[in-house]
Parts: structure tokens; C-alpha cells; sequence
């Protein structure tokens, strides 16, 4: 196998494989492949692997792309971002965000990661149910802007903006702290809690969370209008009139045949 990065703010992965090399993908994010790529989609294990997956905020299905001959595919985020090749040991493991995992070998599992702290979940957000990724093989992880790299030492502690967490070792303790200061809670814009993050381990930083961009651009977006609601509505309306209209047409044909 060979893989090759490409790209700055909006990277794509591009992998070739021998005959019978496998990588795997969760939904929607394969960008092309040539005619030596077999694609089979599929729960990843049954119906409750699925069912946890999307627990995570994956995707209930995964595509394994099987080579056949001298395979090409590629695969890219949704989102502006940086993509992280991890070579993992056999049983080496890490940490990741719901919407990091981009593809893997097939050697690569994917599971739940629960933290042991309940508060990490209950404040944190999507930071009580995480994504582990365990070796042997390559994963490749899609963080968000651009990465910043920490290495924490015994007991060095980080406090970071909870969308900010991309990745990190198992042997990173996380956590979930009120902000302190009444001013800080309602003037500093970072909300009540701030994910801790304490050390020994590797700590991968992401610059843009999907959440803020997503707040940007919702802040340029028009807001709605009785006009436009009822433009939106009339033209649905009209939509499903032509289905319907359509599927009459056909019956009558058919009958009438």
C-alpha cells in the first residue's frame, strides 16, 4: 500500500493497493477509484455495531474498498481541514472526535470510547462518547483547520475549548471544569466548561471547529420571511402535486393500455 497527501485547507488522501489490499471508509466521504476497486457496503459487523457506530455520530453503514488488480482510490473531508496519517502498533490506540475518522485499513478497529468520567459527557457534550481507533495498521483522521501537536507530561494539564479536542492518547485523563469567574461565565464567550486535559500523552489540536463555522455562517444567513415561507411552501406543494400528478398519469396510461 501507498498513500499520498494532497492539498492544504481542503486535503484528499489518495491510496493505492496491491491485489487484495483492503481500506475502509464510513459513508460520504470516497472521492474517486478506478475500475481495479470493489466496493462493498456493509453494517461493519451486524446491526448493534452499526447501531453503536452512529451512537458516535458516525455512520450506521461502512464501504470496504477491496483492490482486485493495481488499485486507486481517494477519499476526502467534508469540511476544510487537515488530514492525519496515524500508523498504529498492534493494540496501540487513540482518541478521537465523532467526526474525525476518515478511512482506515481494514486491519484498524473502530469502537465506542466511553470516558470514565460521567461529568466529561454530561457538560462535555459529544465528549462523553468518543471514537477509539486500535492498530496494526494506518488510519487516517480528519481535524478540522489546522493541527496543533501537544506532549504532555505527567500531570501537565491543558484547558481547551471542548470543540478544540481533535485527538490524543488513551493515557490522557480527560475532563470537564466549570469556568471560574462570574465574568468569565458571561462576558468571555467560552461558555460554562472547558475540557481538561492532563497529561502523560500526545494531544492533537484542531484550529476550526465545525460548530464555530457553522455559527459564522449562520450568522450571513437571511432570516425567514412570511414571504419566503410561503414561497417555500407553494413551491413544495407544487413539487408534490407533480409526484402525485405524475404517478396518476402513469396509472391511467397503464390502465388504459
Amino acid at each position: 500500500m501507498h498513500y499520498e497527501i494532497v492539498g492544504t485547507i481542503m486535503q484528499t488522501v489518495a491510496i493505492d493497493l496491491a491485489p487484495g489490499e483492503t481500506v475502509y471508509s464510513q459513508t460520504n466521504t470516497m472521492c474517486w477509484m478506478n475500475e481495479d476497486i470493489d466496493m462493498d457496503t456493509h453494517t461493519g459487523g451486524g446491526f448493534f455495531e452499526g447501531l453503536k457506530r452512529s451512537f458516535t455520530g458516525g455512520s450506521f453503514f461502512v464501504t470496504d474498498f477491496t483492490s482486485k488488480g493495481d488499485g486507486h482510490v481517494a477519499f476526502a473531508p467534508r469540511f476544510p481541514g487537515t488530514i492525519l496519517a496515524c500508523n498504529l502498533a498492534a493494540g496501540e490506540s487513540l482518541i478521537c472526535r465523532k467526526e474525525t475518522f476518515l478511512c482506515a485499513q481494514k486491519s484498524i478497529k473502530l469502537e465506542l470510547a466511553f470516558q470514565k468520567r460521567f461529568g466529561a459527557g454530561l457538560f462535555g457534550g459529544d465528549g462523553f462518547i468518543l471514537q477509539k481507533v486500535t492498530g496494526p495498521g494506518v488510519v487516517w483522521l480528519d481535524l478540522s483547520g489546522e493541527m496543533v501537536e501537544k506532549e504532555l507530561k505527567a500531570g501537565e494539564v491543558l484547558k481547551v475549548h471542548a470543540g478544540h479536542v481533535g485527538v490524543f492518547s488513551p493515557s490522557v485523563d480527560f475532563d470537564i471544569q466549570m469556568v471560574r469567574g462570574f465574568k468569565n461565565i458571561v462576558f468571555g464567550g467560552e461558555g460554562l466548561f472547558l475540557a481538561t486535559l492532563r497529561g502523560p500523552g500526545k494531544v492533537g489540536l484542531q484550529s476550526m471547529p465545525i460548530m464555530n463555522l457553522a455559527e459564522e455562517i449562520a450568522r450571513y444567513l437571511p432570516l425567514p420571511t412570511p414571504q419566503t415561507s410561503s414561497v417555500g411552501s407553494a413551491v413544495a406543494g407544487a413539487v408534490i402535486g407533480g409526484i402525485f400528478g405524475s404517478s396518476s398519469n402513469n396509472s391511467g396510461s397503464d390502465s388504459e393500455a
